[in-house]
């Protein structure tokens, strides 16, 4: 490193963000995550005894992936390389594999090789590293705020632990920022900083486990709040509000937070559970998700999970989405709270979606020779005498419209699809059809 290196990376540490300043540097001060890191964890006794195997770390930001990466830095006496997915290729891969095999052969040490966002390496990207993750040329340890199962190849996550660290606690949020506010070498200790208790609690509660928006926030309150006259920066809620306008909501709609959401949601009105629904509702409309998309989603379950039970329910969501194409964000969300409200307070029947994959079922594996000769069309010149419609009886000439028939292909005559549940309306279907078969059905 020459002279002009040195004094840039000096400025650039001097000036960095807060949250990277703040960065603990071992285990005994990193903060959280006692269920992976907690003593005598597993993670933690294998960066104890520098003994890391290839590792993947998945969760939201902020919680402390390359913070944990970091500290294994400090502590292996391992080589220790990082690159970013997202500004790195395949060259940049073999770049590493290469200085990691000099390493190995002239001085006998491991690499181990950090990956950040590493679910931003396309497959191929992926495959490049995977043979050399298996033979022990690097040690891979790899940070994803999405989940690995989807996002990375099954043959690197077999030869990986995976950590999943969860959002931070609000009292975690709370000590950070107190050791923040209280640090004269990385943090701002020097500014004289007072905290209000509301202040503290708000930031806490509002940056949603996220470490990185707390001191973002009290970084920003610090440096643009004017001292009093006693020469101390007093941050009350007020000034902590202007710090975040507006909570960090846990929801990437590319990422597994997205279907873990809509899945919360679906179940919440599968489940009768309205307030929850509508939270979630909440939840995927705050952080911008497509109003269409939720009007979708109510749709199929009006149809999967409530069907004839009220059959009112699907008119309702299909309504609902055809107004929130018309009308759009902000008013739409009103309309869509009466469909997700009307369709988790309704009675529940999948009597109909059971029904369908049943018969889906058994046309792809059941060989039908033909559909009974008598309900084929009879309507072209010739189809009588190809025995087309002859000994069709026609239900509108027989009391209550109905007459015993096959309409099943002989190969599925005794199946049955559709069995209505005792729910709602459908229990009226399910009498309506009892009394039809027990008393005209012979």
């Amino acid at each position: 490193m020459d002279l002009f290196e040195y004094q840039s990376e000096k400025i650039l540490k001097k000036e960095a963000p807060l949250a990277n300043r703040l960065r603990p540097k071992t285990l005994e001060d990193f903060m959280g995550q006692e269920h992976i890191v907690g003593k005598d964890t597993l993670l933690y006794r294998a960066i104890k005894a520098d003994k890391i195997s290839s590792l993947i770390l998945y969760g939201p930001s902020g919680t402390g992936k390359t913070t944990l990466a970091k500290i294994i830095s400090n502590t292996t006496k391992s080589i220790f390389l990082q690159i970013n997915a997202t500004t790195s290729g395949i060259k940049d891969i073999k770049e590493v594999v290469d200085k990691a095999k000099i390493t190995l052969a002239l001085n006998g040490k491991k690499t181990i090789l950090f990956i950040d966002e590493i679910h931003r390496f396309n497959k191929s990207q992926q495959d490049t590293l995977l043979p050399y993750v298996e033979d022990g040329t690097v040690i891979l340890i790899g940070a994803t705020t999405e989940n690995p199962y989807f996002e990375v190849n099954r043959a690197l996550i077999s030869r990986s632990i995976i950590f999943k660290l969860e959002p931070l606690s609000s009292e975690n949020i709370k000590s950070i920022i107190k050791r923040a506010i209280e640090d004269k070498e990385n943090g701002l200790g020097y500014f004289n900083i007072q905290i209000d208790d509301d202040a503290l609690d708000f930031i806490a509660n509002i940056c949603n486990g996220d470490a990185r928006i707390a001191l973002n926030a009290i970084e920003l309150a610090g440096l643009t709040t004017e001292k009093n006259e006693k020469g101390i920066i007093h941050i009350n809620l007020d000034v902590a509000s202007q710090c975040i306008q507006k909570r960090a909501v846990n929801y990437d709609k590319n990422g597994d937070n997205h279907y873990d959401t809509i899945s919360a949601f679906i179940k919440s009105m599968r489940g009768s559970d309205p307030d929850a629904a509508i939270y979630y509702l909440a939840k995927m409309l705050y952080a911008g998700e497509d109003p269409i998309f939720i009007a979708r989603r109510i749709v199929i379950c009006a149809s999967e999970d409530v069907g004839n039970a009220d059959p009112r329910a699907l008119q309702i969501a299909v309504s609902a989405f055809q107004a929130t194409e018309m009308i759009g964000m902000p008013e739409c969300r009103i309309i869509l709270a009466q469909a997700v409200s009307y369709i988790a307070s309704a009675p529940k029947s999948n009597a109909a979606y059971m029904a369908i994959n049943k018969a889906m079922e058994d046309v792809e594996k059941i060989k039908i020779k033909q559909i009974p000769p008598y309900l084929k069309d009879a309507h072209y010149s010739g189809a009588m005498d190809l025995g087309n419609g002859i000994g069709y009886k026609y239900a509108h000439n027989y009391e209550k419209n109905y007459v015993k028939q096959q309409y099943l292909p002989d190969e599925l005559k005794d199946s049955v699809y559709y069995t209505p549940t005792d729910n709602g309306y459908e229990k009226n279907i399910k009498k309506w059809l009892e009394f039809l078969k027990n008393n005209y059905g012979n």
